[in-house]
């Protein structure tokens, strides 16, 4: 269902493109707008994992310095059929993670310090198993296509705006006509977009918590997160809003509020459906307090509770 209602929105996105590029007029400048605005997310698709890690302050670490958090993503990443992707480690309070790369095979996991300090082992494993399911499903791919169509509808509409309302035929659509597009085609651009990317998290969710085999987990981990943000600021967000989508959290208002301009399902709706797959798999045991209760002598901050059992994922 998720993977037919982002279809559906990319064939929206794609007819609002068309509609707009039908109202100009000028199908050679509908043709450069769009190939415009592929250039341009197309330079993002290929530098955006450098860029974003950078931004972050992301720090790669290795089997040598980061052992358990290492050996978890490796041995989840084979659970779920991928290459071993690189795994980075952001020195912020605020517990949360993002995936990144083209493709699988130059695919990065990044988590902040203060995920794995709050998190048990196995919340620690559904967030990561999240964040692979994203690799998996070619989610970075995707929003790339849906950035580029949504960038040359914006391109369009202030197209339409210069040239549109001084046609003299009845093609154009009138300087009424173009000021309504310039305003609300960016805006329906914007707001599918946004649909597209909590499909995605639906889906890595679902997807996520069959890797790890406890969609449980994953639902605590999602509490967790999203009453953090609400307490711990993350500054390099906040400098960064446009990147907020990237995270399993958003990471700047922590919003619950599943509503237009929201990048992020509500949390509890996530839990919702995390609930249901607990249920279809037999998976319906949430990890005990005494998981959730981590030392600090691991090479990368914080070591697992060496009491606590080990999940199916190993």
């Amino acid at each position: 269902m998720n993977y037919f209602r982002t279809a559906i929105l990319l064939a929206g996105l794609t007819a609002l493109f068309m509609g707009v590029g039908y109202l100009i007029g000028g199908a050679g400048g509908a043709t450069i707008a769009l190939l415009v605005a592929a250039a341009t997310n197309l330079f993002a698709y290929w530098n955006s994992d450098r860029m974003v890690l950078s931004m972050y302050g992301a720090q790669e670490v290795d089997a040598r310095s980061a052992p358990e958090l290492v050996s978890m993503v490796a041995t989840l990443a084979g659970r779920a059929g991928l290459p071993m992707p690189r795994v980075f480690l952001m020195d912020n309070p605020q517990p949360n993670a993002f995936a990144t790369g083209r493709n699988p095979e130059n695919a990065a996991v990044a988590v902040t310090t203060g995920l794995v300090q709050s998190l048990s082992r196995e919340e620690l494993a559904g967030v990561i198993a999240h964040e692979l399911a994203h690799i998996k499903n070619h989610d970075t791919l995707l929003m790339t296509i849906t950035a580029s169509i949504a960038g040359a509808i914006s391109m369009l509409a202030q197209f339409g705006m210069f040239f549109g309302g001084n046609r003299d035929n009845n093609n154009g659509p009138g300087i009424i006509g173009s000021i309504a597009m310039m305003i609300l085609a960016p805006l329906g651009a914007m707001l599918v977009q946004m649909a597209i990317s909590r499909t995605r998290e639906y889906a890595a969710d679902e997807l996520g918590g069959r890797i790890v085999g406890q969609p449980l987990a994953l639902a605590s981990a999602l509490v967790k997160i999203s009453n953090a943000a609400h307490a711990i600021p993350n500054e390099e967000a906040e400098r960064n809003p446009a990147t907020a989508h990237m995270f399993i959290i958003n990471p700047l208002s922590g919003r619950g509020m599943d509503n237009l301009f929201s990048t992020h399902p509500a949390t509890e709706n996530r839990i919702a459906e995390l609930q249901r797959l607990a249920a279809e798999l037999g998976a319906g045991s949430l990890p005990s307090a005494r998981q959730g209760q981590r030392g600090r002598s691991g090479p990368w901050g914080v070591a697992r509770n060496r009491a606590a059992p080990r999940g199916p994922w190993g």
